[in-house]
């Protein structure tokens, strides 16, 4: 989803990069038997508080089973509550979601001192997961030129430093996946071209999608052969690999926003007649055939992540109902929990942005497909997303834009909600400074 962002993004040695506005694109141990989540990672809610409304009289099942009761975990808020996912345990539910910095300058695809400040700065903050923004599998995958990327052995060793800052901070370091499509060689504020496609000569490239179909004033794409489908699906399953090598503990694959996989998704941007065209089956393939592809290249216990646009928010698109039915076959092929947004996917559409605008988009994922999933969208103060969860209406809460205004978001909403500071997410060189300590 696109932000507005007034500050420089240049960040470290770039001092001739051209500042310009910036639309700011979307860019996420075992378990322990008392953890109140299951290995599934979904959290259970008390029944007796939260099925007033009747649509959650579920909780036990949706719990999971012995590993759901909270055991030690009794009167910590559930934002602070761990989460297992596999083999994998996040230290809380508040994530950092992957936002797009555009900030590779060199056109590269590699990150920068800038990526290493901004993504550890977080994890010091307190988040439970951190997730890379939007990482190309292929140089025309990117959203922009300066785009990062892992779609090359090369880039492995600029990416592990940033891993590794993230989990030594006490995160977890998770990364997300994708191919652009026809919103790809797009402007960006180091480069200019705003919201237009970037020629050539400026750096750009000719774009691809499911269908000779553009979005909105971008260039016009050009259809992808069944080869090339292939190809791209094991290009996310390659760039998963050197993931798992740079040392990142979890997959994201990004399915949503209007990007190549939510394109082949929708049916007013994908009008194709083999089989990765026409009825939902046809139109899941892609997805379905690159979930397995990476979860054939990580390990057994590394979560594999799929964000999601549940609607279009346009008519005779894509909706909830296809979103839950979406969430039910990735949950059979080994998706570990759903990252549930909106929109992106088609152009000139009216969404009724207000805070929480799209966790009701979650909460039917979570309850109709079983699904565990993170709500995102404007949730924005820590008792709003407490309540988010104690509702049932989500598993993890992912603070973006907030957390640009604010990398310790987390330690600021566990003071906010009573968490001793012994307690809460500090490294331990800042619990002198924890909310509510006077001076020393």
């Amino acid at each position: 989803m696109a932000e507005e962002l007034d500050f420089d993004f240049r960040g470290f040695g770039n001092a001739g990069v051209r500042k310009d506005s910036a639309e700011q694109g979307d860019a996420s141990a075992k378990p322990d038997k008392n953890d109140k989540n299951d290995k599934s990672g979904k959290r259970k809610v008390d029944k007796d508080k939260h099925h007033k409304n009747g649509k959650d009289k579920d909780h036990k099942a949706k719990g999971g089973g012995k590993n759901g009761k909270r055991g030690d975990h009794a009167g910590v808020p559930a934002l602070f509550e761990p989460m297992t996912l596999r083999g994998l345990t996040v230290r809380n539910r508040i994530w950092l979601p992957p936002m797009d910095t555009y900030s590779a300058f060199e056109c590269d695809g590699k990150p920068t001192q800038f990526h290493y400040q901004h993504y550890v700065s977080r994890a010091l903050g307190g988040f439970g997961m951190v997730i890379v923004e939007a990482t190309a599998v292929c140089p025309e995958g990117r959203i922009s030129p300066h785009d990062v990327g892992l779609w090359e052995d090369g880039q492995i060793d600029s990416w592990r430093w940033i891993a590794e800052g993230i989990k030594e901070a006490g995160a977890t370091a998770a990364i997300q996946l994708n191919h652009a499509g026809r919103k790809g060689s797009t402007g960006c504020f180091g480069l200019g071209y705003i919201a237009n496609t970037v020629p050539e000569e400026a750096g750009g490239w000719p774009t691809v999608a499911p269908s000779e179909v553009a979005y909105g004033r971008y260039a016009t794409p050009r259809a992808l052969s069944v080869d090339e489908i292939h190809g791209i699906t094991w290009a996310f399953a390659a760039a998963a690999r050197r993931a798992v090598e740079a040392g990142f503990q979890a997959i994201e694959i990004h399915a949503a926003h209007g990007y190549l996989i939510s394109q082949f998704l929708d049916p007013l941007s994908n009008v194709r007649e083999d089989e990765y065209g026409g009825n939902f089956e046809g139109r899941i393939r892609f997805l379905v055939e690159t979930v397995d592809a990476v979860r054939s290249m990580i390990p057994d216990g590394m979560p594999l992540l799929v964000r999601v646009s549940a609607t279009d928010w346009a008519a005779g698109g894509w909706d909830l109902d296809q979103t839950v039915a979406l969430a039910k076959v990735l949950k059979e092929h080994n998706v570990d929990l759903v990252d549930v947004s909106t929109g992106g996917i088609v152009s000139g559409v009216s969404v009724p942005v207000k805070p929480k605008y799209q966790v009701p988009f979650a909460q039917q994922v979570r309850s109709r497909a079983d699904v565990p999933v993170t709500a995102v969208g404007l949730i924005t103060k820590p008792k709003q997303a407490e309540r988010i969860l104690e509702k049932g209406e989500a598993d993890a809460v992912e603070i973006g834009r907030a957390a640009l205004r604010d990398p310790y978001w987390p330690l600021r909403a566990a003071y906010k909600l009573g968490v001793p500071k012994t307690e809460a997410p500090y490294p331990s060189q800042y619990v002198r400074g924890a909310y509510g300590t006077g001076a020393h």
